[in-house]
């Protein structure tokens, strides 16, 4: 079967590999923040080392309810449809 880009839903691969991407970038955006707001890269490193579990997990299972819904995707015609 051949992939027609922009069309299908994620497997729990992509989901898995999109979630701990995401992390290593709002984690270090947090850590980042935290050393801003408070001066001190300790408490960046605890409030970020915190969060990247829990959130890790809460954007799984966003990003899995997603790829089980139809809406927003548009479908694509087979090829005997668009011939015709």
């Amino acid at each position: 079967m051949a992939h027609i880009p922009g069309t299908g839903h994620a497997n729990r691969t992509r989901s898995l590999v999109k979630t701990l991407t995401w992390r290593i970038i709002a984690t270090t955006d947090t850590i980042i923040i935290t050393r801003l707001v408070t001066g001190s890269w300790t408490a960046g490193a605890i409030v970020g080392g915190a969060e990247v579990f829990t959130k890790m997990f809460l954007y799984y299972f966003h990003e899995r309810g997603w790829s089980s819904l139809d809406w927003g995707l548009e479908d694509v015609p087979d090829a005997e449809s668009s011939t015709a």
